[in-house]
């Protein structure tokens, strides 16, 4: 089992809203970065977990985990011509994009604040402390996992 962190804009899509789906799982659609689309395809697997992440608000941080329930597949939304994330190179028979789909597995009583995970010296190796970092997913190590899991009870 690997651990990951994944982002997204609480505006587009939050804990909230995926707690809401049927059965608490909706696909991660809407990459648009190689090095993630290559994660996704390759390396990001059923049962695998994750910390959701809210990004681009105040405050960013960790609300919850998730969990794998589906291996990397095509992420159709690229084909569909009124998506926000329609890609015209993109193709059924030639998927430039993928997505997995997730579970909610918990959502934490309180965020994890990035300044909090900033401030712990336990966890400044971690890709979200890195400057410049844009990536959506990112790999957790299982230290960095059992430390932040720790902060969230």
């Amino acid at each position: 089992m690997h651990y990951w962190l994944f982002k997204s804009e609480p505006g587009c899509f939050s804990i909230d809203d995926l707690s809401k789906r049927p059965k608490q799982t909706a696909y991660w659609d809407g990459v648009r970065n190689y090095q993630v689309r290559n994660m996704l395809r390759d390396e990001i697997k059923v049962g695998d977990l994750g910390f959701f992440y809210h990004s681009s608000c105040v405050p960013p941080g960790i609300a919850g985990v998730i969990e794998v329930v589906k291996n990397g597949y095509p992420d159709f939304t690229a084909w569909d011509l009124n998506s926000e994330h329609y890609d015209p190179k993109s193709t059924p028979d030639n998927p430039r994009w993928y997505m997995v789909d997730v579970r909610l597995v918990k959502k934490f009583p309180r965020l994890i604040t990035l300044d909090e995970i900033k401030r712990n010296p336990q966890l400044k190796e971690m890709i979200i402390n890195r400057k410049g970092n844009r990536l959506s997913i990112t790999p957790i190590s299982p230290r960095e996992w059992k430390i932040i899991s720790e902060l969230a009870k």
